[in-house]
């Protein structure tokens, strides 16, 4: 904006020096916007060089850099001897990316692949056109890049039980130095080690924090402050992927770090189509991939591929280069290579939305002054509410009968009148207008407390396959939330813990009740009964972005088996997948920190492999 914009607007003018502030304020604020994702924080695109002179022959391609491709290269890497390149189909992560309160702002851009599941009538029928929705980070950083930053490793249980169903060298004693040497905590960023920055910030709502303590304390609840990185029964500040004021994806942390290494290349908007097998269908010569759109190209493997497209985009590369269900890839007219079970293990936690109102026509109203001055705290000094995200989280073991639970709470606070807080969350959750406007009207006259109860041992999985074998066209997803009665019941334990909490002293305190938006379907059930319960949940259940599962880790005796336990493609010599794709089970905790752990073991596997 010019000084001369300035003057056109104001009644009287200025004669020069109130123009000269402003001007030198709105140019600091414009810089410090572009400086949120500058192009040297990331890796730099090798993709003109590969356009003037082809690609050599690499010792190892990764396709992906999210959060377990970015690892794997980073590792390789280390080794000077031996070069790397990484394909990734998107670019550098918009600004929003890298803002921690802005998590659902990139829903529906170019930022993420923009998937959606079949319709369903037991889950997702509040969303738009009753399909849950399923984005995918689509950036350096993947869904890394798009997620809610937090940093769980699970429980005990979760990876001893991997181990147990034959996946050797996965019990808990096993997976934990690797969870350890991922990490640098805030103020030790130079440990060679680890290279994933995490913190614990204060929260600034306050208020909602000592009422969530003294509500769920109430009602017995362990209050374990000091998270111990391990999901058990209790409430927590969770740690997050955040420093100053920024996320630390493991791209950043990991490729970005060490991207100035002679012997990586990072290759941006380059979206892998198809694996080139021998005519043996063991072995993969080359992969094939299209750059910026238009221009296809092909590089050689000398000694290894690792698959890290992550949960959706790994089975699909796989079924169209000839890997997968065969009478699914016959149907389509794709030649099989491997008959595997891929795409038939779709884990995801679902996630059922509740709402609180808190202190109606007592709360203040959040106005236009306090917007900008937050955006300015952030721009200006990397801190203030946009550089968090709401870390306190339940841990609930909705029977009372272990310390594995099977329910976790996130809280989202809404302030009075904030809407457009409030249309970004919607938006990105996609939430049909009908459930949108009823909130929005609450939002009027309170602060709104948003839950996310989410399933965090499900029994019901779904699946997932192409729906043609062109590459642009979205895979097609089966969710099958709630196919199981026993999830059904454990959700419904959740519903009435969360009833419970309202009748706590703390959150009488703070004037809290139910919203609970209006579903003709539901109407017609006794308010808060079982059956108006179970109507609920199909209508504000949702995805919580935990997809995973769907190339399976087994033992090759295993029949469900897609790869073995360290990670090889079955019946193939030179392919592993390292993402969340190859988890048995999801495990009880939000995925990316179990996602680093994957791809510092893939790191290690290749590397006995190959060093001798």
């Amino acid at each position: 904006m010019s000084s001369a914009n300035i003057e056109l607007q104001c009644a009287a003018q200025s004669v020069g020096t109130v123009n000269t502030l402003v001007t030198t304020l709105l140019q600091a604020l414009l810089a410090a916007q572009c400086a949120i994702s500058a192009p040297e924080l990331w890796p730099s695109d090798y993709a003109d060089q590969a356009l003037k002179n082809g690609l050599d022959t690499y010792d190892f391609v990764v396709v992906g850099a999210g959060s377990g491709g970015s690892v794997v290269a980073s590792r390789l890497s280390e080794n000077p001897n031996w070069n790397v390149l990484v394909l990734e189909a998107g670019g550098d992560p918009p600004q929003e990316s890298e803002v921690p309160a802005l998590i659902f702002s990139m829903e529906k851009t170019s930022a993420v692949y923009n998937y959606s599941t079949e319709p369903s009538d037991k889950a997702c029928l509040g969303l738009i056109d009753g399909r849950c929705y399923f984005p995918r980070g689509k950036m350096i950083g993947g869904s890394g890049g798009a997620n809610a930053l937090f940093y769980v490793w699970g429980n005990r249980k979760d990876y001893d039980g991997w181990a147990e169903a034959g996946n050797t060298g996965w019990g808990w004693d096993d997976v934990v130095p690797y969870f350890e040497r991922s990490i640098s905590p805030v103020g030790n960023e130079s440990d060679p080690l680890g290279y994933l920055t995490i913190s614990q910030l204060p929260d600034t709502d306050t208020d909602i924090a000592d009422m969530l303590a003294q509500g769920s304390a109430e009602l017995g609840i362990p209050q374990k402050w000091e998270f111990n990185d391990i999901s058990e029964p209790g409430y927590f500040k969770l740690p997050r992927t955040v420093g100053n004021g920024r996320r630390t994806s493991p791209a950043k942390g990991y490729l970005s770090r060490v991207s100035p290494r002679s012997n990586l290349h990072v290759i941006k908007e380059a979206h892998v189509t198809k694996l080139n097998f021998d005519d043996s269908g063991k072995k993969v010569n080359s992969v094939s991939f299209i750059l910026q759109g238009k221009y296809e190209l092909n590089v050689t493997i000398g000694k290894e591929l690792v698959v890290s497209a992550g949960a959706i985009d790994s089975p699909k590369l796989l079924m169209l280069s000839g890997v997968g269900p065969a009478d699914h890839l016959k149907q389509l007219d794709i030649p099989v290579v491997q008959d595997l079970p891929v795409g038939d293990n779709l884990y995801d936690h679902v996630n059922v939305l509740t709402f609180l109102k808190l202190r109606e026509n007592v709360a203040p109203n959040v106005t236009t002054v306090d917007t900008l001055d937050i955006i300015y705290k952030y721009l200006i000094h990397q801190n203030g509410t946009l550089d968090r995200t709401p870390s306190i989280t339940g841990f609930i073991n909705t029977l009372k009968n272990d310390t594995y639970p099977d329910i976790e709470v996130h809280h989202i606070i809404i302030r009075r009148n904030d809407q457009a807080t409030w249309q970004i969350f919607a938006s990105g959750l996609y939430l049909n207008d009908n459930i949108t406007d009823q909130v929005s009207k609450a939002l009027e006259s309170a602060d709104i407390l948003i839950m996310f109860n989410f399933l965090l041992t499900p029994k019901s999985k779904g699946y997932m396959r192409l729906q043609s074998s062109n590459y642009k066209d979205d895979p097609k997803l089966v969710h099958n939330y709630f196919s199981e009665s026993e999830d059904v019941e454990t959700v419904l334990r959740a519903m009435r813990f969360q009833e419970q909490l309202v009748n706590t002293t703390a959150y009488k305190a703070m004037n809290a009740t139910m919203l609970l938006p209006s579903i003709d379907e539901c109407d017609a059930y006794e308010l808060r009964s079982d059956d108006y319960w179970r109507c609920y949940l199909k209508y504000f259940s949702c995805t919580l972005y935990h997809q995973s599962a769907t190339v399976k880790m087994a033992p090759e005796t295993d029949e469900t088996s897609c790869v073995n336990p360290r990670l090889q493609l079955r019946g193939v010599d030179n392919v592993r997948v390292a993402d969340a794709s190859v988890m048995p089970k999801v495990p009880s905790a939000n995925t990316n920190a179990g996602t680093v752990m994957i791809g510092e073991k893939v790191a290690d596997f290749i590397r006995e492999d190959w060093q001798n």
